[in-house]
């Protein structure tokens, strides 16, 4: 079981990164609320992971705070919900957003969520009420980390490729991405974050 890895952070294409440890190349899926916590390329990184065997492939899913593992972790004991459909849900939402819909039967933010139907939203409703009990009180919103602001043409590409990787379709993420971007953005994390706000809350 490979728990925790810390290495140079080689490459970031949401919500794939790259992250060489003593020049080997490992390759990992981060939710969004861990690839808004990462360095710059280049800059050391230490992630907490959760390791996945299958019979057609070896997974590894990398996240900045224990609590977004934790969560990860339960949401994949969720009846349908698989390791994909998890790291959707944590990118499209941070841990207190998620509580706080499970909190208030919120149906329909759940399944506001690419992959994630009404069936599916009540089913973790009813599936993580009780899990979630006993830290609810513990969890707090990480705050992103400030970048160099990037050329427009680049926060935008960025922007639709990583909400294309998340599953929804390239005309709406084309869509979405031309809708909530202003002067006011600088990098493309805060574009994808204002994006996936919009898809939520729409």
């Amino acid at each position: 079981m490979i728990g925790r890895i810390r290495g140079i952070l080689a490459a970031k294409q949401p919500p794939d990164i790259l992250v060489d440890i003593g020049g080997v190349g490992y390759e990992l899926q981060v939710p969004m609320t861990t690839l808004f916590q990462l360095p710059e390329l280049g800059a050391e990184v230490t992630l907490l992971t959760h390791f996945v065997v299958r019979e057609d492939a070896q997974l590894l899913y990398g996240f900045i705070d224990a609590r977004d593992r934790e969560l990860f972790r339960q949401l994949i004991k969720v009846n349908r919900v698989g390791p994909k459909l998890a790291l959707t849900i944590l990118s499209g939402m941070d841990a207190k957003s998620f509580i706080a819909c499970v909190q208030r039967d919120d149906i329909s933010g759940l399944s506001a969520l690419p992959g994630v139907g009404k069936k599916t939203a009540e089913r973790l409703l009813i599936e993580m009420r009780d899990k979630l009990k006993d830290w609810l009180g513990e969890l707090d919103a990480g705050t992103p980390t400030g970048s160099a602001i990037e050329p427009e043409a680049d926060r935008v590409a960025d922007a639709e490729s990583a909400l294309i990787a998340l599953g929804y379709k390239p005309v709406e993420a084309a869509k979405v991405v031309a809708a909530v971007n202003d002067d006011s953005i600088t990098d493309s994390e805060e574009l994808i974050r204002r994006a996936l706000k919009s898809m939520v809350s729409g």
